[in-house]
């Protein structure tokens, strides 16, 4: 593992030794070992393997990636000749892997930072940088990772020096990183123009409309999300409240042979993390769904909130009338006429202002304008110009903005107005209120159902009865209360998460608004309040009712009041002696405090007089000083009178001395003055620090009191706020409580009066209850009889229903040894989603050869006997078994053909072929034929071979074709341009044979199951409504089994058929259209054929109209051939599908009158020869 010390570990200038590549990685390779600090040094030679542990294919490509970086940069040989074209084509095959493989996107990463790590080329490191920018703007690195790249790009651009070159690059890579980590990857490989512009900071633009089909440029790069293209345009046209608009996909059927009717556009809400460059390109090159269709970005409100009333500014306001005239106008808000008329009125004049009735032609276009479709053609033109021409008028003397007001003063009024408006599908609706398509509308009051065509209201639902909600990508549902009892209805749409997030919104804006009205009336509550408490309550008065316990569960309740409110007083009076004290604890600091100022005053005084004395004495010491000079002076000259004046010299020697023990003592004195001076000095130093100690602890102190007396005082205020709602809630409870005492004592008389009414029921009922005795006596006796007799009819029943069975299977027998074709019922399990839609099992199997089912109103179920029938509960094996037979009649020269009918979604393909885990009668079948040529491998010797046709719409296509050699090869293909071909003939013996089809030999089970697949790969299949994968073919799985006797050289020749019809389908159900039309037409078309072919065959027509289609003359030596045939039909067990059920066993009920002339396919050798 790679740490983020090793990114740290040497500068991102550090210059390595030139050309020193990795000798190994993570991902593999010989050598010395190698440190991650060494491994994640630039290098200009390729890497071995991948940095990062990955798998053999992916470190191939990450291989190939480091050539590409290496190519890029300059760094390879022979790159420096590089031109742009090249290194954008080779920057996007590095974005293209690592937004199309994960794996490879931490090590495009790691790759770029060993680049980038100690590069010694300017131009080769600015290069890198900005390929590092370029891959961090389009895809972020893995969670594991980003902590790690981003703690090496921010301190790469901290160590990088102003002047260099790849700094801006480098800042540019952590701010795209930041922004990529937000978002996500792109969606879509960015394109040559994208790249471009993002390495040269250029923007490109793109067009975003208003609903009033202004529009706006706004620019965009690589990492631009839908909410910084949101902001731009809030800022380019001036809008401050821009937090409820956002940016959506408008899609307009712009074909009129795909979408013949005029249909509105479909609003598509964008992710607001989305990149603007995805949804550009999309809309640049639009994906199948979208043909017919032209979109385009547009700017409008997400939802109308209950804060939009309190917001004055006019580009907002402008934007929200434009957004709810466009809804109005939409048919989104279904008015009268009376309000149709005022509010169309309204719009003329906010659009062109007073003066429009002049001329009455615009003035009459102005009303068809302004008034919905619907509503306008409910009443002549004339009658609506005179309406609204008189509404218009009286409208002379408003603004322009008053009009527009007033028209979304109206909007508002209506139960369903400012609503925003999803269409959505009608999944569960238990109470059969809502159509199968339906509008939903989502406002401040609730949920609101509407009728799409014609748009008509339907139903709404107040927010207080929608008890949750939820949805998923696919659908959206609510519980809520509808007449008081709580339904689930479910609806599908792509929207849930638009919608529950608008439902979520509203319901939060009126709790907020609520809770703000709460606020300010326990606030205005609180001011009005006196400071001594809360008043108690009045008593109710005891007597009522007469119920004593009622009495005493009141007075118990009001004592326990009183208790909390006395706590709440003890917990005040407890606070304020707690205030008290810090008071008193302040008041003796505030004391000391004042003690040392005075000490520090008379400190300071005693050291302005010992300053003083200190002067004085340096002004006596001056004057000794000189003093002292003078006497040197005298003395001087007096040495020069020295023979004359010796007894003066003495004498002056004396005063001398004493001089000089006088100025000693002086000194002395001086010093002791300056000791004291210094003393007196470091105490009032200590005095002024110990004074700004006391100072900070009377502020920390005074402080701390200021807290606690507002900690305390909002306890206070809260304890008296809670006690205050408690008293009130418990208040209103009282008056509950009384007002259930009072229903008690009513209800209480009533229980009494009820009491004497049961005592005398009572009364009668012990008579009752004697009589009773005697009857259940009699009863008894009479019911040991009748179930004595049950028992014998139970048992007289069972023997009958097998002796029934049992003659079935012996006419059955009789029936094959004739030629009979035999035919097998099998009921599917019902899906989920049929149990999610409510359906119910309709289909019934009374015993193993019966299936039954009631239809409509009578009062028997019909029943439809067949050969075998297979439960939901019958497993692949089960329905194997009473098939397996036929493998030994192919394998023995007879013509066996199996095949399945039935309607769509029925199962015939999952019978026929199966699945991987559940292999159908196809795959088991071909492994027990070659199971059986095993077996008898020592008598006779066999080949295989396979035909595999498909007929679709009408066309008959040979599925194993081989495909046309590929372009470039060496030998030029040999396969004819155009396919032979097919024609469809008869032997001489009938067997049924299409000449120019591909026919596959095989030696193994597992060979021909392979062929198999590759024919099933081109089938044509589809979904649809009722099958998420319906067959729109029919497939003819055959197989030719040639044997040689090896004693008798007798040769057989056998086939075996599997045919899996494509199912019948009604258009209503199945929903196709386009190309799925004509093919359910084509399908049922042949389906028509066969049922003509099976009708003439079952009434002994002297003329079988095979020829009519080429699936009945490809199936016509099963039906009234020489083949041992089975059916297979296969029914829905719902009562959905019950029509469809019906007459596909009134179909195979037909069938199984048919008889085939079975006949074995065997020559000698010599003959054939």
């Amino acid at each position: 593992m790679l740490s983020r010390s090793s990114l740290g570990a040497a500068s991102p200038s550090a210059t390595p030794t030139a050309g020193k590549s990795p000798a190994a990685s993570s991902g593999g390779g010989q050598g010395a070992a190698v440190t991650a600090d060494e491994l994640l040094q630039w290098s200009s030679e390729p890497i071995p393997t991948s940095l990062l542990r990955l798998a053999p294919e992916h470190a191939a490509r990450a291989v190939k990636m480091f050539a590409g970086i290496l190519r890029y940069c300059g760094d390879a040989p022979g790159s420096d000749s590089i031109n742009q074209a090249q290194a954008i084509e080779t920057a996007q095959k590095l974005l293209h892997q690592g937004l199309k493989r994960p794996e490879l996107r931490d090590e495009l990463y790691m790759q770029l930072v060993k680049q980038t790590r100690g590069n010694p080329s300017s131009h080769s490191r600015a290069k890198a940088w900005g390929m590092f920018n370029l891959v961090a703007a389009s895809m972020p690195p893995s969670k594991d990772f980003t902590g790690l790249i981003s703690e090496y790009i921010h301190s790469a651009v901290q160590d990088m020096d102003d002047a260099e070159e790849a700094k801006q690059a480098a800042v540019a890579t952590w701010q795209a990183l930041k922004r990529s980590t937000k978002c996500g990857p792109r969606r879509t490989l960015p394109s040559v123009e994208e790249i471009v512009a993002h390495l040269q900071s250029h923007r490109l633009t793109t067009i975003v409309f208003f609903l009033d089909e202004t529009f706006e440029e706004v620019a965009y790069d690589i990492t631009t999300s839908v909410a910084e293209a949101v902001e731009q345009l809030a800022g380019l046209i001036r809008l401050q409240n821009y937090q409820t608009f956002t940016l959506y996909e408008a899609v307009r059927p712009v074909n009129p042979k795909l979408n013949p009717e005029p249909m509105p556009d479909e609003h598509l809400l964008l992710d607001e993390h989305r990149y603007v460059a995805d949804i550009v390109a999309e809309l640049r090159h639009p994906r199948v769904v979208r043909e017919g269709c032209q979109s385009r970005l547009l700017f409008k409100k997400r939802m109308f909130r209950e804060t939009d009333e309190a917001i004055s500014e006019p580009q907002f306001i402008n934007l929200s009338y434009v957004q709810a005239q466009h809804d109005y106008l939409a048919g989104n808000y279904p008015v009268v006429r009376e309000d149709a008329a005022q509010m169309a009125a309204l719009q003329i004049h906010a659009e062109h202002g007073p003066g429009l009735d002049q001329d009455p032609d615009c003035f009459m276009a102005g009303i068809e304008r302004f008034v919905t479709r619907q509503v306008l053609m409910t009443r002549p033109r004339d009658e609506w110009r005179t309406d609204v021409g008189a509404r218009y008028k009286a409208l002379a003397q408003h603004t322009k903005e008053d009009a527009r007001t007033q028209f979304m003063r109206i909007l508002r009024t209506l139960p369903y107005g400012n609503a925003t408006f999803f269409a959505v599908r009608r999944i569960e609706d238990p109470i059969g209120l809502l159509p199968p398509r339906l509008i939903l509308g989502i406002n401040k009051r609730g949920v609101h159902f509407f009728r799409p065509v014609p748009k008509e209201y339907l139903h709404s639902a107040e927010l207080r009865d929608i008890m949750q909600f939820g949805s998923s990508s696919q659908a959206v549902f609510f519980k809520m209360r509808v007449a008081g009892v709580l339904h689930i209805f479910q609806f599908e749409t792509r929207q849930g998460e638009d919608i529950c997030m608008a439902l979520q919104t509203h319901i939060n804006d009126i709790m907020m608004k609520r809770y703000s009205k709460v606020k300010q009336a326990a606030a205005s509550d609180a001011g009005k309040a006196g400071t001594d408490g809360v008043q108690p309550a009045a008593l109710p008065p005891s007597g009522m009712g007469g119920n004593s316990a009622y009495n005493a569960k009141m007075e118990e309740h009001l004592k326990e009041q009183q208790q909390q409110v006395e706590e709440a007083q003890q917990a005040l009076a407890t606070a304020q002696q707690a205030e008290s004290q810090v008071r008193l604890e302040n008041e003796s600091l505030i004391g000391e405090l004042k003690d040392l100022r005075d000490m520090l005053s008379s400190e300071a005084a005693n050291r302005a007089t010992l300053q003083d004395q200190l002067d004085e004495t340096e002004r006596q010491l001056a004057e000794l000083r000189n003093e002292l000079d003078m006497t040197k002076s005298a003395l001087t000259a007096a040495t020069a009178m020295a023979n004359e004046h010796c007894g003066k010299v003495e004498v002056e020697h004396a005063r001398l001395a004493e001089l000089e023990g006088l100025i000693d003592a002086k000194h002395k004195e001086l010093e002791e003055v300056q000791a004291r001076l210094t003393a007196a000095t470091r105490a009032a130093e200590s005095a002024a620090a110990e004074r700004d100690l006391l100072e900070r602890k009377v502020q920390r102190l005074e402080k701390g009191k200021e807290t606690e007396v507002k900690e305390l005082r909002e306890q206070y205020e809260a304890a008296t706020a809670d006690l205050r709602a408690q008293l009130k809630a418990r208040n209103e409870k009282i008056n509950e409580l009384m007002e259930s005492a009072a229903h008690n004592a009513a209800d209480l008389e009533e229980m009494r009066h009820e009491l004497e009414t049961a005592r005398r029921d009572a009364t009668e009922l012990d008579e009752l209850r004697e009589m009773k005795s005697d009857i259940e006596r009699k009863e008894k006796q009479q019911a040991s009889i009748i179930e004595n007799q049950a028992r014998r009819l139970d048992e007289l029943d069972r023997l009958y229903r097998e002796e029934v069975v049992a003659r079935k299977r012996a006419h059955n027998a009789l029936q094959d040894a004739k030629g009979k074709i035999r035919v097998y019922c099998r009921v599917r399990p019902m899906l989920d989603f049929e149990a999610a839609k409510n359906q119910t099992p309709a289909v019934q199997i009374p015993n193993e050869l019966t299936v039954a089912h009631l239809w409509r109103d009578e009062k028997k179920p019909r029943e439809y006997d067949f050969d075998a029938v297979f439960g939901p509960n019958q497993t692949q094996e089960d329905v194997f078994e009473d098939t397996r037979h036929l493998v030994r009649s192919a394998l023995d020269g007879y013509n066996v053909c199996v095949f399945a009918y039935g309607q769509t979604g029925s199962g015939k393909t999952f019978t026929i072929y199966g699945n991987e885990s559940t292999p159908g009668l196809t795959p088991r079948g071909l492994t027990e034929l070659f199971r059986l040529i095993d077996k008898d491998a020592g008598k006779a010797s066999y080949s295989v071979s396979l035909q595999m046709l498909e007929l679709y719409q009408d066309t008959l296509m040979d599925l194993l074709l081989p495909e046309p050699v590929r372009k470039g090869t060496m030998r030029p293909p040999i396969v004819p341009e155009q396919p032979p071909k097919l024609e469809i003939k008869k032997d001489p013996k009938g067997l049924v044979t299409v000449t120019g089809a591909s026919t596959v030999p095989a030696t193994s089970a597992q060979q021909l199951l392979g062929v198999i697949e590759q024919g099933l790969a081109r089938r044509h299949v589809s979904s649809t409504a009722m099958n998420r994968e319906s067959s729109r073919s029919h497939l003819i799985i055959s197989c030719i089994i040639e044997g040689v006797n090896m004693q008798s050289q007798a040769v057989t020749r056998g086939k075996l058929s599997f045919v899996d019809l494509a199912g019948s389908e009604r258009v209503k159900k199945s929903g196709s259209t386009g190309e799925n039309l004509k093919e359910a037409q084509a399908i049922n078309k042949s389906l028509s054929a066969l049922g003509d072919v099976i009708s003439a065959l079952a009434t002994e027509q002297p003329h079988i109209p095979y020829r009519n289609h080429k699936l009945t003359m490809l199936m016509s030596d099963c039906l009234g051939g020489n083949a041992k045939t089975l059916m297979f039909v296969n029914v829905s067990p719902t009562d959905a599908n019950l029509d469809e059920s019906q007459n596909s066993l009134v179909y195979a009920t037909r069938v199984r009158t048919i008889k085939n002339n079975a006949l074995r396919d065997e020559a000698n050798k010599e003959v054939i020869r």
